[in-house]
């Protein structure tokens, strides 16, 4: 079995650190996952550089 790549970021309403787990199958994404700590809706825009390395910001509804 296959371990899913994670992303580790900030929320940005608490501020507190979340590790993203990510679909590498899916390829580069933007979808809305809620904060594991303060449960409020963060826009997340996962993408993948030429070396295979993914990375995600993270935005409040308001800024995207």
């Amino acid at each position: 079995m296959t371990m899913l790549p994670s992303v580790d970021v900030h929320c940005p309403y608490c501020g507190e650190p979340i590790t993203l787990v990510v679909d590498d199958s899916a390829g580069a994404q933007r979808y809305i996952e809620d904060c594991q700590v303060c449960c409020r809706p963060i826009t997340v825009v996962v993408s993948v550089d030429e070396d295979g390395e993914w990375s995600a910001d993270v935005a409040t509804e308001d800024d995207v």
